[in-house]
């Protein structure tokens, strides 16, 4: 498989300098990306970068995935347009780990030549005196060339200013590429577009201070429907942490992207063939109203980000919210995951005790609840067919108790076609 190439299909390469091609086609080679472990998890807006080196590693090169521990301790300046918050090491090595975790389910790691590896700059900078760093690298670079460097441009233009820390990001990042180039043999780099100025920095020290020839490589940015980049500072940010983002809010995240995205982002987040995008694309296009295209995106990232059973859950649970789910599967539902469902639907409690003495169901649709505001209303509805309990339509005789607690808590209510209510037994 032709790395390149392959990545040219997927609209996956924004800027890649001369020879970059070549080297890749000549010999197995080493490449690298740096994750920030500021957070505990990594996000979708990593999933481009993630994906370029599992397609690296499909074509037969050594894949690096660098955290940055040294640099995650200073602040990066691309894409930002303040500080951010400086962390210890306990907290950053935590995080490693989880990334790392999160790396797994991507690439291979300890099996064969061109086995993934993890690495942590902390660990070649945590030594470095700052004299140490005067001579080895800041000698080689000039002060012109690191101000003409846009992300850096653009903070000193800004009411905020940049300090002096953020401003030598781009010598250390350098030194990581130039550390890994003379320790690891790494010679390309890639990342994201806002990347650019500070991989070619790394290649200019590489040329400076060792004489050796090095790449780089960078995709473009993914960004969100308002055109905003995906990143940890914004809101409304999907993580692949479950704990962070619940998988079936995940698979809805896709399922509900429009028709240019999901073809935008089926090629970039997925293994799928070009034949098979193509094929996919031909059946979205003959009914789009299937969407076709985003069930096939959401089903491929939630088994490789989560597992084919949180896709399973994840579909059942969407066939709940739109009224095609059943009892049997609601009462199967994770409080995670039902939780997630009904977000946004509005909730009450009951005491515990209440349910286990039983309640009628009329009592329990009005005082107890204030679903409906008279017994009079309830008994109409009721009548004609128009509640359901926990996904089961049910009369005027039925009984709320405690062996209908869905997670031993929760009561589902259906009122009409489109009303939920979900009471908490507490």
């Amino acid at each position: 498989m032709n790395f390149i190439e392959e990545l040219r299909w997927r609209g996956m390469i924004h800027d890649m300098t001369p020879g970059t091609e070549e080297q890749l086609l000549k010999e197995m080679t080493s490449a690298y990306i740096g994750y920030d472990p500021t957070s505990d998890s990594l996000h979708i807006g990593n999933l481009a970068s993630i994906m370029m080196l599992v397609h690296l590693q499909r074509s037969g090169h050594k894949p690096f995935a660098l955290v940055g521990g040294a640099t995650g301790m200073i602040g990066d300046p691309s894409g930002k347009s303040e500080e951010r918050n400086l962390l210890d090491e306990t907290v950053l090595r935590h995080n490693q780990n989880c990334i790392h975790k999160q790396l797994e389910k991507f690439l291979v790691f300890n099996c064969g030549d061109n086995a993934a590896e993890m690495v942590n700059n902390y660990d070649w900078m945590k030594e470095f005196t700052f004299l140490n760093f005067l001579r080895e690298v800041g000698k080689h670079i000039t002060v012109n060339y690191m101000i003409a460097k846009d992300s850096v441009k653009k903070r000193m233009e800004s009411g905020s200013g940049i300090s002096f820390t953020e401003f030598t990001y781009q010598l250390v990042q350098g030194f990581d590429y130039c550390w890994l180039f003379e320790h690891k043999q790494v010679k390309l780099q890639m990342g994201g577009s806002d990347q650019w100025g500070n991989i070619v920095t790394g290649t200019e020290l590489i040329r400076r201070k060792l004489g050796g020839e090095a790449f780089a490589l960078t995709c473009p940015l993914i960004t969100k429907a308002d055109g905003g980049k995906f990143g940890k500072s914004e809101a409304g940010n999907v993580w692949l942490d479950p704990k962070k983002t619940s998988p079936y809010k995940f698979y809805q995240f896709w399922l509900n992207t429009s028709d240019a995205d999901a073809l935008e982002y089926i090629r970039k987040f997925t293994l799928l063939t070009k034949e098979e995008v193509e094929t996919l694309q031909n059946k979205h296009d003959e009914a789009p109203h299937l969407r076709v295209l985003q069930k096939a995106l959401a089903e491929e990232i939630t088994i490789r980000v989560h597992s084919r059973e949180d896709l399973q859950a994840a579909m059942e649970a969407s066939e709940i919210l739109f009224g095609k789910g059943t009892a049997e599967t609601l009462m199967k539902l994770s409080e995670e995951t039902l939780l997630s469902v009904f977000e946004g639907v509005p909730q009450c409690e009951i005491m515990n005790n209440e349910v286990l003495n039983s309640i009628p169901v009329v009592e329990f649709l009005t005082e107890k609840t204030n679903i409906f505001p008279s017994r009079g209303e309830a008994r109409r509805m009721l009548k004609e067919g128009g509640v359901q309990v926990n996904k089961t339509k049910v009369d005027e005789s039925f009984v709320i108790n405690q062996e209908i607690l869905a997670n031993g808590k929760y009561i589902l209510v259906q009122k009409g076609k489109k009303n939920y209510f979900l009471v908490k037994a507490v």
